[in-house]
């Protein structure tokens, strides 16, 4: 599987208007220094979506992940690398008026598009985060998605630390990627639970999708059950070596 468009074509493709750049909705937390670097190689960001929305549709993709996650109205979820906004503009009718979605990304081309996208969708707010922390307001969000991008997460034990105080309690953290190694866009399964186990957090389900692709949901952990981040030690990155 290839994402449909190259990044730098996709940033000589974004229209040249001037739009509000968003901001964070929370302080720094940990610094991306304060984390060993993955075992791993990080793949390049080389666009907002992986292929086109409709053939997503078709597959029942969405529909899936909504219901392994079981989003429910009123929630708050939050959609970390939201890209080109496609899970962003399904979730907002199922949370409803009385629940939330929070677009965040890092890339600025993105952001950009996701406000002229949501225009008008009163529960959606764009977040800019930090590569290592999505900035979001700690006891605030009820389930995460993060979609085909965990493998270009340049600090992802930083990410999952600083996610986990946003996390209300009981909250989903749902990883959609490609069984394959990183520097193919993906990220073994194994590899995948022993990161994110490394950070505290806890697999509550695995779920295989189409053409090798994978929806593992994670439990984020408490505050007493968040290692340090000079407690966490880097996963053996066994398939890429081989």
């Amino acid at each position: 599987m290839i994402r449909s468009l190259p990044f730098a074509v996709c940033l000589a493709l974004a229209p040249l208007v001037p739009v509000q750049a968003a901001g964070p909705l929370a302080p720094s937390g940990a610094p991306a220094d304060a984390f060993p670097k993955p075992d791993r190689p990080v793949a390049e960001i080389v666009a907002p979506q992986w292929t086109a929305e409709a053939e997503r549709d078709k597959d029942g993709e969405f529909k899936t992940v909504a219901r392994a996650l079981h989003i429910a109205p009123g929630e708050t979820v939050a959609d970390i690398g939201a890209g080109s906004g496609y899970y962003v503009v399904r979730l907002s009718p199922l949370v409803g008026e009385t629940g939330k979605v929070l677009a965040e990304d890092v890339t600025p081309a993105y952001l950009a598009s996701l406000e002229r996208r949501v225009k008008g969708m009163d529960n959606v707010t764009v977040v800019r985060g930090e590569p290592h922390d999505p900035r979001l307001p700690a006891n605030s969000v009820d389930a995460v998605v993060l979609v085909h991008m965990y493998h270009e997460i340049t600090q992802p034990f930083g990410l999952l630390y600083n996610l986990a105080p946003a996390m209300r309690p009981g909250g989903r953290v749902g990883i959609v990627d490609a069984n394959d190694i990183p520097s193919r866009h993906g990220t073994p399964p194994a590899l995948l639970r022993c990161e994110l186990s490394a950070a505290g957090y806890r697999e509550t389900g695995f779920h295989p999708l189409k053409d090798g692709v994978y929806l593992a949901v994670f439990e984020a952990p408490s505050p007493e059950n968040r290692p340090k981040p000079e407690a966490i030690r880097p996963c053996r990155d066994t398939a890429t070596a081989r």
